[in-house]
């Protein structure tokens, strides 16, 4: 095997294993939260509490992420929530909110560090001609964590206490750590601006601005992904809504499907993986973005008693996925120097991030007022719209092309 295969497959091991004990964790402390409190502003503060650390300081934690050992960072991320998990315990919990609260915080901080640390470290190991499949690879990873954690979570839930789901957190955890400690990462070539002296933090930060928008194209793609975010992120959180009121179901119907989707997304992980992608990466990224508006649009045109076509909008809703984030991620990763993709990568995560409370409170609102089912149209109709800028605008569409 290829020493870069082994150091990527090992590293992804661990990274697999804290991925489904986090995932786990995130439902046990939602269901906590909301059977001690009730509180629909509980629960939307533990929402922001989990995001907006990591879209506030991107920028910032990208200038580290570029100076530094990024494995060094990744270690010393996971073992900083591994932290706080622990200090929840320490804490005593006794129904209370904010010390729950305070952990999210805490561990959305070391995500912060950590998720673009590991993005930016995927070129150093990996080719860049295998950029796209292992972003494949990575992609099915996290749709079988998505499709094992609720399971997973509600058996342990009921038979565990919050304490102790927060230390196989831990576990999972320390596992990605060691998995890291055993890896060699190349270390980035030798450059005058990642050796500037810490008085020029700031300036660096702002050059990472200029550094992404010096790339016309993928920064407008940058711009093109907020707005799929925004018809995107609310549309997941609806889920639950539609299923249930609108096409009147249970919550067995609600996890059928969450669950599908799911496997959507599992099977168009699988399939980009082996497949590799395409060279023009652009062109994957509109398949997908037409493939998420039809089946948006249609299901929000079904009517109540077409849950089970609803079901099969959702599964191709899960297939698009992959074969935008496979290309996305890969593209920002070929487009810019090493030394800069801390920055690069943080930026275009805050940027994305940074629209989820606006596209959360207008799809509420929206919801409330028009019916969640029209919502799915908005989005659909959106996601149409991103396709149509990538095709309109010269740069965008031609920026998988440029060196």
């Amino acid at each position: 095997m290829y020493q870069w295969k082994k150091n990527f497959f090992i590293i992804w091991s661990g990274q697999a294993v804290s991925q489904l004990s986090s995932s786990i964790l995130q439902f046990a402390i939602v269901w906590y939260l909301t059977e001690k409190t009730g509180s629909a502003l509980v629960l939307s503060a533990a929402m922001l509490a989990g995001f907006l650390p990591q879209a506030v300081l991107g920028p910032f934690i990208g200038v580290y992420i570029d100076r530094y050992s990024r494995k060094k960072i990744m270690i010393v991320s996971d073992l900083l929530i591994a932290l706080a998990s622990l200090l929840l315990v320490a804490a005593g919990l006794g129904g209370r909110a904010l010390p729950v609260l305070s952990v999210l915080l805490a561990r959305s901080v070391g995500s912060a560090f950590h998720n673009p640390s590991l993005q930016a470290v995927t070129p150093q190991i990996v080719p860049a001609d295998q950029l796209t499949r292992c972003a494949g690879y990575s992609q099915s990873l996290q749709s079988v964590s998505q499709i094992l954690s609720p399971a997973l979570a509600a058996v342990i839930y009921s038979v565990w206490s919050l304490s102790s789901i927060v230390f196989l957190d831990v576990i999972g955890a320390l596992a990605a750590v060691c998995t890291l400690c055993i890896c060699h990462i190349p270390p980035l070539p030798a450059r005058s601006e990642t050796a500037a002296p810490k008085e020029s933090f700031l300036r660096e930060a702002a050059a990472g601005f200029r550094i992404l928008r010096s790339n016309r194209g993928l920064f407008g793609l940058v711009l093109v992904s907020s707005l799929y975010t925004f018809a995107l992120m609310p549309t997941s959180a609806l889920f639950p809504l539609m299923s249930m009121s609108y096409f009147g179901g249970t919550n067995v119907h609600a996890s059928i499907a969450e669950i599908v989707f799911s496997i959507g997304l599992l099977l168009g992980s699988l399939v980009l993986g082996g497949w590799g992608g395409s060279k023009n990466k652009i062109r994957t990224i509109l398949f997908s973005f037409l493939l998420m508006s039809a089946s948006l649009i249609f299901s929000g045109l079904l009517p109540p008693d077409g849950f089970w076509a609803f079901s099969v909008c959702s599964f191709f809703m899960g297939v698009s996925g992959p074969f935008y984030w496979g290309m996305y991620t890969p593209l920002l990763q070929q487009g810019f120097e090493q030394q800069y993709l801390g920055r690069v990568l943080s930026i275009s995560s805050s940027v994305q991030l940074v629209v989820a409370p606006v596209a959360l409170s207008v799809s509420g609102i929206f919801a409330e007022l028009c019916g969640v089912q029209n919502w799915f149209i908005v989005a659909g109709v959106l996601t149409l719209a991103a396709a149509s800028l990538i095709v309109g605008v010269p740069s965008i569409r031609s920026c998988d092309r440029k060196p």
